[in-house]
């Protein structure tokens, strides 16, 4: 027959079980502290997956001169253009998550973020240029940063106009490194093959022949750098590191550079369509 345990003994049962609720509690509270929350005891957070950070990029329109009417519209345009590039690359961020090495985000979305907007601000100084004093110095406002979790990252820092901008690095962004299947960027790196834009142009004027010269020959340069980029990643990334952080990028610059092939020659002459159609690349294994 059982007997009510004493006082004493109730207390005891009380303690033992407020222990283990307490160390339950613990457990819920250092899980969440490694899930990413808050810690009252370090007060820092921990970036996680679901927190890819934010992109953020110097205002190119702060540091416009006077814009002459005949160039607005263009300028709009291209101001719009930067807003969607930095759009385009925190969905980006948010959608790789998890995916490259410790260099993805700079190979992948940084590095690729700052050619696209290198050639569009280029674009507005060259628009501003052609009736006032064409702006100098603006391609230092390319460079972006990465703000991880609220934290923004450290890197070497690029000078521009008003303030010292910071490259990144992928911040806490590791993982699936030496993936195979990786569109050709294993042991054996490739090489990648572009349309050839010079034998598909008109009659080039004399006015334009410099300026058509000097990108023709930027392409060229643009493959080379994408080859190069091929040889040294080897072995980073998942299944489509090759075309978000190599062909893709290399399609945007190439894209720029054609069109201002085509507006150089459309200066003095009928200006040649369907160049664009000669940007994408392909890897050959």
């Amino acid at each position: 027959m059982s007997r009510a345990l004493p006082k004493y003994n109730k207390r005891r049962v009380a303690v033992i079980g407020g222990a283990a609720a307490l160390a339950l509690t613990g457990a819920v509270v250092v899980n969440s502290a490694l899930a990413g929350e808050t810690s009252k005891s370090s007060g820092t957070t921990a970036r996680t997956l679901a927190d890819p950070g934010t992109i953020t990029c110097p205002d190119v329109a702060s540091q416009l001169p006077a814009i002459p009417a005949t160039a607005k519209a263009e300028v709009d345009r291209n101001l719009a253009l930067l807003d969607t590039q930095i759009q385009e690359a925190n969905k980006r961020l948010v959608d790789t998550v998890g995916q490259g090495g410790p260099n993805f985000v700079q190979n992948a979305i940084l590095g690729p973020l700052k050619d696209k907007r290198v050639a569009t601000v280029n674009r507005i100084a060259t628009a501003i240029g052609r009736t006032a004093a064409k702006p100098t110095g603006l391609d230092a406002l390319a460079p972006c940063t990465l703000n991880a979790g609220g934290v923004t990252s450290t890197a070497t820092a690029t000078p521009s106009a008003t303030a010292t901008q910071q490259t990144s690095g992928n911040t806490g962004n590791a993982g699936n490194t030496g993936n195979t299947g990786n569109a050709g960027n294993t042991n054996a790196a490739g090489t990648i093959t572009c349309p050839d834009v010079a034998s598909q142009l008109p009659a080039i004027p004399a006015t334009a022949k410099a300026e058509v010269d000097r990108n023709l020959a930027l392409l060229d340069t643009q493959i080379q750098e994408a080859n190069k980029r091929l040889v040294d990643t080897v072995g980073q990334g998942g299944p489509n590191f090759v075309q978000n952080a190599i062909l893709g990028p290399l399609k945007d610059k190439r894209a720029s550079t054609i069109d201002r092939i085509a507006i150089s020659i459309g200066r003095t002459a009928a200006r040649p369509t369907g160049l664009d159609s000669l940007a994408a690349c392909t890897l050959n294994k």
